[in-house]
């Protein structure tokens, strides 16, 4: 069993790498991918203790092999209204940020942190997602600077990449 986390600021292509290395490990092994947006509740109460109690149920789970429902959260009613089913996999995939954290680390992921600069990945996810959350993705990068700092997330990274624009 192998769990991969990628992690980094956002707009800086975690999803994009998650698919990529979906399709490729995909070919020969069972693979199942995590994205943080879909554990995050809202804007304001993400990157705390909840969500890291969400990450150790489901590493708990990927590592004892059991099935358990994950809780979604729907960005357009701003609430938990549908699941995911999490099933026993060979490797397990957890993409966004928040995703490298402490124990994520601690269960014996491979991180991967994905580098861009602050406004380039601003400007990437206004242009994927449109400019009515601008105020909203001003604060979250205030939000995820707070965390990465308290976590030390890049400087626990296993590898370093670079996004190119």
């Amino acid at each position: 069993m192998s769990l991969i986390a990628i992690d980094g600021r956002a707009g800086a292509g975690k999803t994009t790498l998650a698919r990529e290395l979906y399709e490729r490990l995909s070919q020969d092994k069972s693979v199942s991918v995590i994205h943080m947006d879909d554990l995050y509740n809202g804007w304001h109460n993400a990157l705390n203790i909840d969500l890291t109690s969400k990450l150790e149920t489901i590493i708990d789970a990927f590592v004892t092999r059991v099935e358990i429902l994950i809780p979604i959260f729907n960005w357009t009613t701003m609430s938990f209204d549908s699941s995911q089913l999490l099933v026993p996999s060979d490797v397990l995939i957890i993409e966004g940020v928040g995703a490298g954290q402490k124990v994520v680390r601690d269960a014996g992921a491979i991180l991967h942190w994905l580098d861009i600069e602050s406004e380039e990945g601003l400007a990437r996810v206004l242009a994927r997602d449109g400019m009515a959350i601008e105020i909203h993705m001003r604060q979250w990068q205030v939000d995820q600077e707070e965390h990465f700092q308290r976590d030390a997330t890049r400087k626990h990274a296993h590898h370093l990449l670079t996004s190119q624009p």
